[in-house]
């Protein structure tokens, strides 16, 4: 198998695996099954474990399988997920939620969490509870305390997450990613393809990062009887779509044993052809027509420029990203050297005008 891949945090000094852990199926095989899939996955360098669990059985194996190991894994944990007699459930109750926090602690035989989220919120409402009940003035007194290293939340909605955004205090955010959910179909598919993709750009200039849920649509993309598009993706395909956003570190695929942890960890030996997941040009809607996704079809480009690169610094740049124009201006070769031979327009699934494009990036830059 192929070395693991890092991204960095960009406010920390993380270096956090492209590939994470999910724990919504992983109750669904026994505790031996489940702490022989938590070691497998430190053992192939997954060092990001999402601790949102469908039961509360899931908990005491990770314990086990990370005693001596803690220093290698990242715990993000949730602030609102409870599990009252085993089974999970959700609230705005602060003691509750002190209570759980606290012995999901013991139970994990460690005394922080390394991201500490609010849990699943898609509501305005939601939002002014959480800001008004002390539950994140809780979660930022137990960041000042050291308690939790980093604050973040798990939502499926744009608009709330630009909530948070706005206070300054995120570092991390998990947040729904998969080509249906971006063209704006299934439940979760909140927000045009234009705003989910604007988002993310807003994400990466402020510098937080954005742990990937629900990267095959609850399974249902992998199936073509399933799929919004009557046509199956490859667990490969939609891994290298979520990492190709801008502001994603790490994507969490559920699994539900370690037999399906190898089928995920299989993207690390994935070649080009593999990781293509230009296919869904054939999906998406007439808005999103014209609009680069990075996805580098259209390499490799005659002169040696990075089409998908020089595209995403620009947008970037346009988002209010300052440093983006510093790493446009590192690139060996920029938007000006296009020759305008037209090989990038003829291979682009999504009908970029590349050409014109690229003269408009070049006329931004100076260059």
């Amino acid at each position: 198998m192929a070395e693991m891949e890092y991204r960095k945090l960009p406010h920390g000094p993380e270096r956090i695996s492209v590939i994470g852990l999910g724990m919504g199926s992983i109750h669904e095989g026994d505790e031996a099954e489940i702490e022989k899939t938590v070691r497998l996955a430190l053992d192939a360098g997954i060092n990001y474990f999402d601790m949102a669990a469908s039961e509360g059985k899931p908990y005491a194996c990770y314990a086990r399988a990370l005693d001596g190991r803690r220093q290698a894994a990242y715990l993000q944990m949730h602030f609102g997920a409870v599990y009252d007699g085993g089974k999970y459930g959700w609230t705005r109750d602060l003691s509750k939620i002190k209570q759980t926090f606290e012995n999901q602690l013991k139970t994990l035989h460690t005394e922080y969490a390394d991201f500490g989220f609010v849990h699943c919120i898609d509501e305005e409402d939601d939002y002014h509870k959480i800001m008004s009940s002390g539950i994140w003035d809780y979660m930022k007194s137990l960041k000042e305390d050291g308690a939790v290293r980093h604050l973040g939340l798990s939502s499926h909605d744009p608009g709330i997450v630009r909530r948070f955004l706005d206070t300054g205090l995120v570092d991390m955010i998990m947040f729904s990613i998969n080509p249906a959910y971006d063209y704006s179909t299934g439940a979760y598919g909140i927000g045009t393809a234009a705003d989910r993709s604007s988002l993310y750009r807003e994400c990466e200039k402020a510098g937080v990062g954005l742990s990937v849920m629900k990267p095959f649509g609850g399974g249902q993309l992998l199936q073509a009887a399933t799929s919004p598009f009557r046509q199956p993706l490859t667990r490969v395909q939609c891994i290298q779509y979520a990492l190709d956003r801008p502001a994603v570190l790490t994507v969490l695929p559920g699994v539900r044993n370690s037999a399906d942890l190898l089928e995920v960890l299989a993207y690390l030996d994935a070649g080009e052809k593999a990781r293509d997941y230009s296919v869904i040009s054939a999906f998406t809607p007439q808005n999103a027509e014209g609009i680069c996704v990075y996805c580098n079809h259209c390499q490799p480009c005659p002169q040696g420029l990075n089409v998908g690169l020089i595209n995403k610094y620009y947008d970037l740049a346009l988002a209010g990203d300052v440093l983006a124009k510093g790493h446009y201006g590192k690139l060996r070769l920029k938007a000006d050297s296009c020759v305008q031979c037209g090989h990038c327009e003829s291979r682009c699934p999504f009908h970029v005008k590349q050409e014109a494009r690229m003269q408009k990036i070049a006329a931004y830059f100076g260059g």
